[in-house]
């Protein structure tokens, strides 16, 4: 028998208590506590057949068919494909390919820019980044097609189960030269150009693999424009529908493959295309715009009149953020959490930390400081220190001293919007749980039997007030896109405790 419910809350309890110290909003957080646990949380995101060194044990092997079940009415003569792995994406037991390719982008980015800060956890977070490329190669494997998607999102958020027991069909539905998918397509593109970076010196082989994939499915994006929203529909809509449109996944692309080839075509195609990226103020699994800037402002070898133009746009930016500029243009909390519209709010205030961490040492290396109009300048040492405001409150320092990371601190969700952590392990209750008999468990008021430890909620309302009700889902639901990012900016603070 495994250990009770309470038994695994005091042993995680006081390993994060015995660094932590302090009380209310004076907290001084164990960062590398907190760095460790959030990369553990993909471990319990993973789909397919799980490795020996599978730390998160509650978890079993799940969506061992995925991808042998094809929809025959858009694509009648395809063949089967081994679609086996990857991540589910949040609290549902759906791979929705785009968000998942946005944060294999964004574990990418983070090793890149911080994984010198990460010590062992290096290791894993490497691990986290190829258990998605492994899976994006095979949704890639099939020229002229990218799969968008394993599951029916429909049928499986009618129904509360394990990821183990799921008896729902797991179709893969896949873009093509007459359903387009520019956006998903060319969002996996750059997850496998900024992964081949990652993978370079430790398996140039496969990081070469990663590339040359890279290389293909952008052109196939390019060439074949078009929204997979209208080409999937209800399969993807309202649940990752494409509201920013597809162009900036295009420069995005573009720009994680400059960055890792140096080649000029991609540059040239960058500076044709810039013009389509216009809403610099957003950054997210939807809109890449200001994470673009972010990035080509440090590419040495980018002509250095463009370097300068992504630079003040990724300025703006931040000025946009910093809740003192004359030209803010977010909300805070009171207790001085970053809001923007919209739910899930942790994934604005984690990948805007990481942007602004990112920034802060481009203006540091330029000798630069911040003009946000009138008299308002800002310093580095300021976005980090708001980057660092934004950790703080999700490990603790909050009005509710309330960490929104489970497993981390004294008091942290409990009931979080999951099936697999909501539902009895298979280690615990071996019998199959169909459809609708996990019902009980998803009303219970009960805590959630399986701690996905390092699970980032959506977090409070701009109240500072949090409901911890799995019905809540807004605020209750973890996703891999809130810590993807979240792990460049506690390895940061990992080593830069006060800055």
């Amino acid at each position: 028998m495994g250990m009770g419910f309470m038994q695994r809350l005091v042993i995680i309890v006081i390993g994060s208590l015995l660094c932590v110290t302090g009380t209310s909003l004076g907290l001084k957080h164990n960062y590398g506590d907190a760095l460790t646990k959030s990369i553990l949380f993909f471990e319990g995101q993973r789909s397919g057949k799980l490795p020996p060194t599978q730390r998160m044990t509650w978890r079993k092997d799940s969506g061992l068919q995925d991808g042998f079940q094809v929809n025959h009415t858009l694509f009648p003569a395809f063949p089967q494909v081994d679609l086996v792995g990857g991540y589910y994406d949040a609290g549902d037991n759906i791979k929705f390919n785009f968000p998942m390719a946005f944060s294999t982008t964004m574990l990418a980015w983070s090793v890149i820019e911080f994984g010198k800060f990460m010590g062992p956890d290096l290791d894993h977070a490497v691990d986290a980044i190829g258990w998605a490329t492994d899976y994006f190669l095979k949704a890639t494997s099939v020229p002229g097609f990218v799969f968008a998607e394993v599951g029916d999102p429909i049928f499986d958020h009618n129904c509360w189960e394990r990821p183990e027991d799921m008896d729902q069909p797991r179709i893969g539905f896949a873009v093509s030269k007459d359903h387009p998918g520019s956006e998903v397509s060319a969002e996996i593109a750059a997850a496998l150009a900024a992964s081949s970076i990652v993978y370079r010196k430790y398996n140039p082989t496969y990081s070469h693999r990663l590339l040359e994939r890279a290389r293909m499915v952008f052109d196939f994006a390019d060439k074949y424009r078009g929204s997979y929203s209208g080409s999937l529909g209800s399969m993807v809509c309202p649940f990752y529908c494409d509201f920013g449109g597809y162009q900036d996944e295009l420069v995005w692309g573009a720009a994680w493959l400059l960055k890792a080839t140096k080649l000029p075509y991609y540059e040239n195609y960058i500076d044709q295309n810039i013009q389509n990226v216009k809403n610099i103020g957003e950054f997210g699994w939807d809109s890449k715009d200001a994470g673009i800037n972010v990035l080509l402002s440090e590419v040495k070898h980018i002509k250095s009149s463009y370097s300068m133009s992504f630079m003040a746009s990724a300025d703006k930016f931040v000025c946009a953020v910093l809740p003192e500029s004359p030209s803010v243009s977010v909300s805070y909390s009171k207790g001085g959490l970053l809001f923007k519209p919209g739910g899930s709010n942790m994934q604005h205030a984690t990948a805007t930390s990481f942007l602004l961490l990112v920034h802060a040492s481009h203006l540091y290396k330029a000798k630069r400081r911040l003009h946000c109009g009138a008299n308002f300048f800002a310093y580095p040492s300021r976005l980090r220190k708001l980057a660092k405001s934004q950790v703080d409150y999700i490990l603790g320092s909050n009005p509710l001293n309330m960490s929104y990371m489970v497993g981390y601190g004294p008091k942290f969700p409990l009931r979080i919007h999951h099936r697999a952590s909501s539902l009895p392990s298979l280690v615990n209750y071996r019998s199959q749980v169909h459809c609708k008999e996990g019902s009980t468990y998803f009303e219970s008021q009960n805590p959630n039997p399986n701690l996905l430890v390092g699970a980032v909620v959506g977090g409070p309302d701009i109240n500072d007030s949090y409901e911890d009700s799995r019905a809540d889902f807004v605020h209750s639901e973890p996703t891999t896109y809130i810590n993807a990012p979240l792990v460049g900016v506690l390895a940061h603070f990992n080593i830069h405790h006060h800055k």
